[in-house]
């Protein structure tokens, strides 16, 4: 007999991913002008480095995507065109109890490269190399 794992509910769903799914429901009935203030909000209640990395990629990605507007996410840090199409997001690790933090890209953003690209990058530390990589991936992903 097969055994079950804890973690998941009846649904198969973990505590984390139905939390994210009511987030997501929440984040739908938020006024688009509170977006920001919301993002910058989640970004202050992470911890530790994944605080410091959010912090971080929010002033990267404003200041070098400014057409992408700030958003939760299935209560992730996100940056959306105006038409809502999510183009990147932030994971901290604490969220799904990872061991580094996450920086996402959506189908909408254009890295493509050939048949085969990288669209999630893990983020255990910040350098100034980093940020450099953040910027042109992030302006590649707008382009």
């Amino acid at each position: 007999m097969e055994k079950k794992n804890n973690s998941k509910n009846a649904k198969g769903f973990s505590a984390e991913e139905v939390e994210a799914m009511k987030e997501y429901i929440k984040e739908k009935n938020m006024d688009k002008k509170d977006m920001e203030k919301a993002v910058l909000e989640k970004i202050n209640t992470m911890n530790g480095n994944d605080k410091i990395i959010g912090k971080r990629l929010h002033s990267i990605i404003t200041a070098n995507a400014p057409m992408l507007k700030p958003r939760l996410w299935y209560g992730m840090p996100a940056y959306a065109k105006d038409n809502g199409n999510i183009v990147c997001f932030f994971q901290c690790a604490q969220k799904f109890k990872a061991r580094y933090a996450t920086l996402g890209f959506s189908d909408k953003a254009h890295l493509d490269d050939g048949s085969m690209w990288s669209t999630s990058f893990a983020i255990k530390e910040l350098s100034s190399a980093e940020e450099k990589k953040i910027v042109a991936l992030v302006k590649r992903a707008i382009s």
